[in-house]
C-alpha cells in the first residue's frame, strides 16, 4: 500500500480555506437579532433625504424595459423607486442571501403592489442570478460586505448582457462612522472591480465626502 507524503495529503484532504473578507463589515448580521438592527437603519425615516433615491436613479440612467438587479436588497428599500423606473415592462431581480430580509422585502414589495419584482435567495458566493439576464446590477450599500468579491463578480458579469453595467454604491472609509467597516475605498473597489472583468465608465460622488458612484461596464 502506498502512502503519500504529510504534506501532499494535508492538501488533499484539508478543506479548502477562504478568506472572510468583510469579517468586520458582516459581524453584524451572524444572528436574528443582529439583523433585526440593521433592518431598523434600513427603514430610518431620515433615509430618503440621505440616499437621495431618484437622484440615483436618474444618475444610474435606468430605463423602462430594463432588467435591473438589486443586489443585497436587505428590506427592499430601492425596490418602489427601481420598479417604477422599469416600467411594467420591466423587471427587477431583489437579491438577498438572508430569508428574514427576503420576507421583509417581499412585505415591502407587496405593500406598494408591484407586480415586476423577482425573489433570488442568493449565497455568500454567489447571487444566483441568471444568465445573460440584465441590464445592471446595482450595489447599493452592499459590495463591502463581500467576503469572496472575485466569485461574485464572475456571477455578475454572467447575468449581464453584452456592454451591462454594475454600478456600486458605497461608502468611503474616511466617511464612515467606523473605517474598518468598510474593506475597500474607492480606488480599491476600482482596482478590484476592474480586475475581474469590467471597465469603469463613470465615477461621481453621491454623499459628499460620505458616499460615492462607481458605474462599471461588462468587458
Amino acid at each position: 500500500m502506498r502512502f503519500l507524503p504529510l504534506a501532499l495529503s494535508l492538501a488533499v484532504f484539508a478543506a479548502p480555506a477562504f478568506p472572510q473578507a468583510a469579517a468586520t463589515a458582516n459581524s453584524g448580521y451572524k444572528t436574528h437579532e443582529g439583523r433585526e438592527r440593521v433592518a431598523q437603519s434600513l427603514n430610518a425615516g431620515d433615509r430618503e433625504s440621505k440616499q437621495r433615491p431618484k437622484e440615483l436613479i436618474e444618475v444610474l440612467g435606468i430605463k423602462p424595459g430594463d432588467t435591473v438587479v438589486d443586489l443585497g436588497t436587505g428590506v427592499g428599500y430601492m425596490l418602489p423607486y427601481l420598479s417604477e423606473a422599469v416600467g411594467p415592462k420591466g423587471k427587477v431581480l431583489a437579491e438577498d442571501i438572508f430569508d428574514d430580509f427576503l420576507t421583509q422585502a417581499k412585505q415591502n414589495a407587496a405593500k406598494h403592489s408591484l407586480t415586476n419584482v423577482v425573489f433570488i435567495k442568493g449565497t455568500d458566493r454567489d447571487p444566483r442570478l441568471p444568465a445573460n439576464s440584465a441590464d445592471l446590477v446595482m450595489a447599493l450599500d452592499s459590495y463591502h460586505h463581500f467576503d469572496y468579491p472575485a466569485k461574485m463578480l464572475a456571477v455578475i458579469a454572467r447575468s449581464l448582457h453584452p456592454g451591462g453595467r454594475l454600478a456600486i454604491i458605497d461608502f468611503y472609509k474616511a466617511g464612515f462612522r467606523d473605517p474598518a467597516h468598510i474593506r475597500l475605498d474607492q480606488d480599491g473597489v476600482i482596482r478590484e472591480v476592474e480586475a475581474n472583468g469590467f471597465e469603469l465608465v463613470h465615477k461621481q460622488d453621491h454623499q459628499p465626502k460620505v458616499q460615492y458612484i462607481a458605474i462599471f461596464r461588462k468587458k
